[in-house]
């Protein structure tokens, strides 16, 4: 049921998730919103706790999740949060030239920065530049900074069937996407719906490797 509030934009159909006449689920999508903010931080700091590289990046959760909001939050003036209307699954888009932070943002990402151990500041701080490095600037693209499901409903296709849903909608805008893979283990899901390694860069002391994943603009 949608939450008192929320309006929804959208449906996908979950295979995996039976109903009673075994074609699946149909669940609605909708916008976060102001309201529903706060609870995509919660599923994302849930799903990203256990993340081979944001774990290293943050491994202290209480900063993971400060850096999530901050994300998220600024994410949600452009109206490109998503979720579906059980709460099950969430994402998290920027869309074409808009800008992920503003100037106040920045200050309080320093904060955060500055809340880690003396000592992994300066390794940190130097990770999280390859994100900016290697993020494509050719072309106007949507980018999906954060995609995650509540741990209660993984293995259900749930996630993956959110993001078709959104590259539906970007699809009918005829643009190109981007994402980066933090687990290589989502990397082949990522491919079956149209998204291509273009470039990746690893954690220090040979750690987990950050994939950057670029999808061409097609039309419905």
């Amino acid at each position: 049921m949608l939450k008192k509030g929320y309006a929804e934009t959208g449906y996908i159909r979950v295979a995996q998730w039976g109903d009673v006449c075994g074609y699946g689920k149909i669940v609605g999508v909708q916008k976060a919103g102001k309201q529903g903010a706060d609870v995509v931080v919660e599923i994302i700091a849930e799903a990203f706790a256990d993340d081979p590289v944001w774990s290293w990046v943050f491994d202290q959760a209480s900063l993971q999740k400060r850096y999530w909001s901050l994300f998220i939050h600024a994410a949600n003036r452009h109206k490109t949060v998503f979720m579906t209307s059980g709460n099950e699954a969430v994402s998290v888009w920027i869309p074409p030239l808009g800008k992920a932070f503003l100037p106040e943002d920045d200050v309080v990402f320093e904060k955060i920065i500055n809340d880690l151990p003396k000592d992994r500041i300066k390794p940190v701080s130097d990770f999280l530049e390859n994100f900016d490095n290697a993020h494509p600037r050719s072309e106007p693209h949507y980018y999906l900074g954060l995609l995650g499901v509540q741990n209660h409903f993984r293995g259900l296709g749930i996630g993956m069937a959110l993001l078709q849903e959104n590259l539906r909608r970007i699809d009918a805008e005829a643009m190109p996407a981007y994402l980066e893979s933090s687990n290589q283990a989502n990397n082949t899901k990522y491919e079956t719906v149209g998204f291509e390694p273009i470039t990746s860069f690893q954690v220090p002391d040979n750690g987990p490797v950050v994939t950057g994943m670029w999808r061409k603009a097609r039309e419905n």
